[in-house]
């Protein structure tokens, strides 16, 4: 066997590639040592590897192509997003993937989803190790409907489902967001991950962190908050209930993927955001990776396409305000192109109904 091959087929631990949260809790950030603000810091928030999409799905005229899928372009892009953040300056404090990290559903298709699996690994194994790889389940990572087993699955490979860490006096919660959109076969697990989630707010408020951000894949919604249903948002019930949580708590930002495109909005002073696919693009947005900036009394983000992403990034920008930062993820709202556009924005509105 050629070198070459032999290195191709070694599939790296997932324990050396994915910083895994245990106990609810991400090692090297934990809140004893993180609690206090020090300074100005950033971290790299993407979403939607999804190795296997774009075969699969395409511009959505494509029926399901499983088992007959292969993923090489997802691979060329997870490539090429190592690549961008490990020459990055300075070094981002972490690289989170707000789920869908695989596409082929474990419940369905668990022997397709293993080999892409072994690729994710492969490629983010070249991750600069100073920059921990933080991921967040999808509902393509756990089931549209999770079970125990399929909850048990993801736990082995990338952590746990639902964790929190805490950076230099910023409160950082990771969500399951599949417990709030179908939880039928695990009642109980929903039921532990909101007892947990009350309790570390509550906790963030006692000791007064900088800052609270959650990470989620499905975005509580995409435009506003008070949109109807569809399926890339939570049931409407749900969605005012845990929305006055957060902004009872103070949460100021939450990250979320799922949409394949760039979107989101504000509910008050709570600011959604829904960053764009590195994979699968369904819109107009580029292939690309979102800049989140985190000040002692601001957060700012700015997406950029995998093609035009900075080297060098400036921890003292100008000064945004809220309803600049909104403007601006929104640029290209009005711009419904059947061909894609280059943009550093969050935009195009349509709806679709698959990933």
């Amino acid at each position: 066997m050629h070198e070459e091959t032999a290195k191709e087929d070694l599939v790296p631990s997932s324990d050396l590639v994915v910083h895994k949260a245990e106990n609810r809790i991400l090692p090297i950030f934990e809140k004893s040592l993180n609690e206090k603000w020090t300074e100005p810091f950033y971290f790299i928030q993407a979403a939607d590897t999804q190795l296997g999409l774009i075969v699969n799905y395409g511009d959505g005229t494509i029926n399901d192509q499983y088992p007959n899928i292969t993923w090489e372009k997802e691979i060329e892009l997870c490539r090429q997003s190592v690549e961008i953040i490990n020459n990055l300056d300075p070094k981002p404090k972490f690289f989170i993937i707000c789920g869908d990290l695989l596409d082929a559903m474990p419940d369905l298709w668990p022997d397709i989803r293993k080999r892409q699996q072994d690729d994710f690994m492969r490629v983010y194994s070249d991750l600069d190790p100073s920059i921990p790889l933080v991921c967040v389940c999808g509902n393509h990572d756990v089931g549209n409907t999770p079970t125990k087993e399929t909850i048990a699955n993801y736990q082995a490979s990338f952590g746990d489902d639902y964790f929190s860490f805490w950076v230099g006096g910023a409160h950082f919660l990771v969500l399951n967001s599949q417990y709030f959109e179908d939880a039928s076969q695990v009642p109980d697990l929903a039921l532990a991950q909101e007892r947990w989630l009350n309790e570390q707010l509550q906790m963030s408020n006692d000791l007064g962190s900088q800052h609270i951000v959650l990470f989620q894949h499905i975005p509580w919604f995409v435009q506003e908050p008070k949109e109807d249903k569809i399926y890339f948002n939570i049931e409407i019930n749900c969605r005012t209930r845990m929305l006055s949580k957060f902004k009872k708590h103070g949460v100021s930002k939450i990250f979320c993927g799922h949409y394949h495109r760039n979107a989101g909005g504000w509910d008050e002073n709570l600011e959604l955001v829904v960053t764009t696919a590195i994979g699968c693009q369904i819109g107009n947005d580029f292939h690309g990776m979102r800049i989140v900036r985190v000040m002692e009394n601001d957060i700012q983000h700015d997406f950029y396409g995998l093609d035009d992403f900075p080297q060098k990034i400036d921890l003292n920008p100008t000064q945004k305000t809220k309803e600049t930062s909104s403007n601006k993820s929104n640029l290209d709202q009005k711009c419904q192109r059947s061909s894609p556009i280059k943009t550093t924005s969050t935009g195009h509105r349509r709806s679709s109904t698959r990933p």
